[in-house]
């Protein structure tokens, strides 16, 4: 009797051992919990990226985009430019522009503005979507440094082709602050390239033009192959999706990077175009150097990423709905 019950004791806990091995095996089995990704929502996403738009699509968002943000452009530079007892701090600088040209003040050089980003934008933007999709395989994913050297090239021809709009922007810009005396009293930002051209001859389009292609460059390949990095993350890897959510994210990101890359290089052109004679980047950096130390490479770099943070999302958001407008009118699956 007690050999009997000394063995259904065994059997018993060899079934409870087994039971919880096997619980433990399943467990084990069980993959670890992920982020719902919907896969079709994900490949839904990835394909509007090999859509080919209408080439000033750029252009056209970067435009809609300046016009909300020009006023903390116009404060950027004149900070960037500043002499004298003028405003050390973007809320002086603000509230000094509106207390001495009025509201309206706020958006000198607007005209120009908006030259600039259909000339330098529609370039950039252009030139990089198309030979993104160009030299993309069908059915992958660019590469990070194909997107950098995509987008360092197209702005380098960005900022060739907006070069003369530019000048005109940064003199529109700073022209209220000067004394009466050097004042030029441009109309509108076509009116000033034409007079540039007539006054000081075709060199005054592409003064300061290696700075500026530079910096456009790095604004590209810091802006736009980092915006389209983020987005592809963001849809492939959480539950987001091609939505608003995505591309606020994604642009953000893109500005604080585009911000403190193009910082230095940004200074540099403002100096040099805010002058109508010939300057040397060498001699222009020894001088600045000289007077305010390292510090003069992020000079201005709060209002810049004021600016730039919201004029990137801005671009991006208006970017996407043009897009998704397309996509609409060509009956393509969104």
């Amino acid at each position: 009797m007690e050999s009997v019950t000394t063995a259904r004791t065994t059997s018993n806990e060899s079934s409870v051992a087994a039971t919880s091995a096997t619980g433990k095996a399943a467990a084990a089995a069980k993959p670890k919990k992920r982020l719902d990704v919907d896969p079709e929502k994900k490949k839904k996403a990835l394909a509007h990226q090999r859509i080919s738009y209408p080439f000033w699509f750029g252009g056209s968002a970067s435009s809609f985009a300046a016009c909300v943000t020009h006023p903390l452009d116009l404060v950027k530079v004149r900070l960037q430019l500043r002499s004298g007892d003028a405003p050390k701090n973007m809320s002086g600088t603000f509230m000094h522009i509106v207390r001495t040209e009025g509201p309206g003040g706020l958006y000198s050089g607007l005209t120009a503005s908006l030259l600039r980003q259909m000339t330098y934008s529609t370039v950039r933007f252009g030139v990089y979507e198309e030979l993104k999709t160009r030299y993309t395989p069908e059915g992958t994913k660019p590469s990070l440094p194909l997107l950098i050297g995509l987008s360092t090239f197209s702005g380098f021809l960005g900022g060739i082709s907006g070069n003369a709009a530019d000048v005109t922007n940064v003199r529109m810009q700073q022209d209220a602050a000067l004394p009466p005396a050097q004042r030029r009293g441009y109309k509108h930002g076509l009116d000033g390239m034409f007079r540039m051209l007539r006054e000081e001859g075709v060199r005054s389009w592409f003064r300061g033009v290696w700075p500026n292609s530079t910096r456009a460059a790095l604004m590209n390949a810091s802006q736009l192959a980092t915006y389209d990095t983020f987005k592809t993350m963001l849809i492939t890897y959480t539950p987001l999706g091609d939505t608003t959510t995505t591309h606020f994210a994604s642009s953000l990101l893109a500005g604080f990077m585009a911000t403190t890359i193009c910082s230095p290089v940004d200074v540099i052109k403002s100096r040099v175009m805010s002058t109508s004679h010939e300057q040397g980047i060498a001699h222009l950096l020894r001088e600045i150097y000289a007077k305010e130390g390292v510090t003069w490479m992020f000079k201005g770099w709060v209002p810049a990423f004021l600016r730039l943070g919201p004029q990137t999302i801005c671009t991006f958001l208006f970017l996407e709905a043009h897009r998704k407008v397309y996509r609409k009118f060509k009956g393509l699956d969104d």
